[in-house]
């Protein structure tokens, strides 16, 4: 049976009402994808059968990563999809090389597991998911650490980068890209790179807005994307503080999905796409799934609406990234550059 572009229905919409971006090469990225990481809850069988759900309510973004244990799952869930009519051309999939992989010929080795696991020729996006090599193992708490842990060594990440690049010369890569980044790593790299990244993958919720690093992308025509756009109420044991906040139960979010009679999560997703980040929620709910794209079609926010999301950003990292903290760090806020320059 072939696949049907729904309408706007509770079975799905139709993928070409649903917004998009373009990319500096011109191609474009749907303004909304599913995200793949089940935050240490959810098995991969789980996260498998969302991407199905998703596919078939008219997402065709699809945000996977190598650490997430989940792609040669994934890989069968796209399988199918285009055993039954969706053409790979309107699918966009991302992924992401782990830490782990950073030495020479690794990004080729990773690049090369990911595609046989998703079954595919190609990626039309791959992510230096994290720019130094520190990792941890999964379902890890806040005080594990990698003894080989070290700064940001931008020597080190061109080699990576240089990397990346051949996997664009060599077809398997549409486009390459950064994540957790900051501005002082990103100019290093626009100043060095010969393939600039058509995105960073950033943190982007209405209480963690970083508006300089998001002005940055839009001024070097960097796409931001969103993960944790609804403030990851169920993020890991160890990405949670005491002083954290949750975005869904703010006034102002809770003010506006009352009048437009929505949940609040929609009114999150509907500031992301207006302002111009993509958002990659996850959900493994078939409810949640449609309503996370429903919501990018339908009222849009009003500009006063807008301006006063604006106002509630708290400056609230909810991804502190302690477990790749290096030994002389002094805490997680060295691994963000905040005072404009990189720590070592």
């Amino acid at each position: 049976m072939q696949h049907q572009l729904f309408k706007i229905t509770d079975e799905g919409i139709s993928p070409h009402l649903v917004p998009h971006r373009t990319l500096y090469t011109g191609a474009k990225m749907p303004g909304i994808g599913l995200g793949t990481f089940g935050s240490d809850h959810y098995g991969a069988d789980d996260i498998a059968n969302a991407v199905k759900e998703a596919i078939s309510l008219g997402y065709r973004h699809i945000d996977c990563a190598s650490v997430y244990g989940n792609e040669h799952l994934i890989g069968v869930s796209l399988h199918e999809a285009m055993e039954h009519g969706i053409k790979r051309e309107e699918l966009f999939i991302t992924s992401k090389l782990w830490n782990d992989m950073h030495g020479d010929g690794d990004v080729l080795v990773s690049c090369a597991r990911t595609l046989k696991d998703l079954r595919l020729e190609y990626l039309d996006l791959y992510l230096v998911h994290w720019p130094f090599p520190n990792h941890h193992p999964p379902m890890s708490g806040v005080d594990s650490r990698d003894p080989n842990a070290v700064p940001y060594i931008h020597e080190n990440y061109m080699k990576v980068w240089r990397q990346m690049e051949r996997l664009v010369q060599a077809g398997l890569v549409r486009h390459i890209g950064t994540s957790n980044m900051t501005v002082p790593k990103l100019r290093l790299l626009l100043g060095d790179a010969a393939i600039r990244p058509a995105v960073n993958q950033m943190e982007l919720h209405p209480h963690f807005q970083q508006p300089e690093l998001f002005r940055y992308c839009l001024d070097h025509d960097i796409v931001p994307v969103g993960y944790c756009p609804l403030g990851s109420p169920r993020r890991p044991e160890r990405d949670r503080t005491p002083e954290d906040t949750a975005d869904m139960e703010d006034p102002v979010i809770l003010g506006i999905a009352e009048r437009l009679n929505i949940h609040p999560a929609a009114v999150c997703i509907k500031w992301a796409v207006q302002r111009g980040q993509v958002p990659i929620p996850f959900s493994t709910s078939r409810n949640h799934i449609l309503s996370n794209i429903l919501c990018t079609v339908t009222e849009p926010l009003t500009d006063e609406e807008m301006r006063a999301i604006e106002k509630i950003d708290r400056n609230c990292r909810l991804i502190k990234g302690q477990v790749f903290l290096w030994r002389t760090a002094k805490d997680w806020t060295d691994l963000w550059d905040i005072n404009g320059f990189i720590e070592g």
